[in-house]
């Protein structure tokens, strides 16, 4: 299986159209045809449904699909990084992390750092705690960012020094919105979203057995796309402070819970884990600034 039918084949699942998708990668019709019927033939399964005028992943497709983008950034990846071995003026580092206020110390850190290296370039991923060492496990990233605390067995570690606070984001309308803090009492009939994560990990922290009693009635992963529906009044949401806007133009409020839940911050990485040298120098930096 080689990269370069692998990228054919991402492009032509991208544009569902063989001509298209030709057109695209500058080779002919026939022959990207004839490379998806090889593929085929060396995976022993059906990749695409071909319709008169567009081809669908099958399952088979969409598994292939994400395998082949993790092999396509693993290879960007690994080029990248030969590239640069030799060049410390520049290079890439990509970083996973959890949505927090407390990521700008990271932001603070690679700010001065791009003043000493104007080369570098830095790429973000967020998500939760799953999702960015999923990642990071398979080499995507060079370190991550996490809400919870790490796996030691697995991971070196630099504590963050501030923590987040967890309270409830509502519209500032509702009546929650008089309260001052809110406790579990108060939440009782009130539809609920946060992070399925936090479900497992802090609410329980707080509430204990209680949280039985929370009217939880879905999650997010994302920060913002939560608060759009806390802003529609479809529901308020368990997070951390400082996420949302809630100036006096905007329409949403935070207030605390009580008694007072934190969450700490650790930037992680794999132990033996080998980085270029941009990415040991920024790292550490944050370590020498960072404690």
């Amino acid at each position: 299986m080689e990269i370069r039918v692998l990228k054919y084949f991402l492009e032509i699942a991208r544009e569902e159209n063989m001509t298209r998708a030709a057109e695209i990668l500058h080779v002919s019709q026939p022959t990207l045809s004839k490379q998806m019927k090889e593929l085929e033939t060396e995976l022993g399964k059906k990749l695409f449904r071909r319709g008169s005028n567009n081809m669908r992943l099958t399952d088979e497709g969409m598994l292939l699909r994400k395998r082949a983008e993790d092999i396509i950034d693993m290879v960007d990846k690994t080029t990248n990084e030969f590239k640069t071995l030799d060049d410390i003026t520049g290079g890439e580092v990509r970083i996973g992390c959890a949505e927090s206020y407390q990521i700008k110390y990271i932001a603070k850190e690679i700010k001065k750092f791009k003043q000493k290296y104007p080369l570098f370039q830095y790429h973000i991923l967020s998500g939760n705690t799953e999702q960015v060492t999923e990642r990071l496990n398979k080499g995507l990233l060079d370190f991550a960012v996490i809400v919870e605390p790490p796996d030691l067995s697995k991971y070196h570690y630099i504590e963050i020094p501030e923590a987040d606070i967890w309270g409830v984001l509502m519209r500032k309308d509702n009546p929650l919105s008089e309260k001052k803090v809110i406790h579990i009492k108060d939440l009782y009939n009130v539809p609920l979203i946060c992070s399925a994560q936090s479900l497992l990990t802090d609410i329980p922290r707080w509430c204990g057995e209680d949280i039985d009693m929370l009217n939880i009635c879905g999650s997010v992963n994302l920060f913002y796309n939560g608060s759009v529906f806390v802003k529609e009044g479809v529901c308020c949401m368990l997070t951390f402070d400082k996420l949302a806007d809630t100036s006096s133009e905007s329409e949403l409020c935070f207030r605390p819970l009580e008694p007072v839940l934190k969450t700490k911050m650790y930037v992680i990485w794999k132990k033996y884990q080998i980085f270029t040298p941009i990415t040991k120098l920024l790292l550490e930096q944050i370590k020498e600034k960072i404690h």
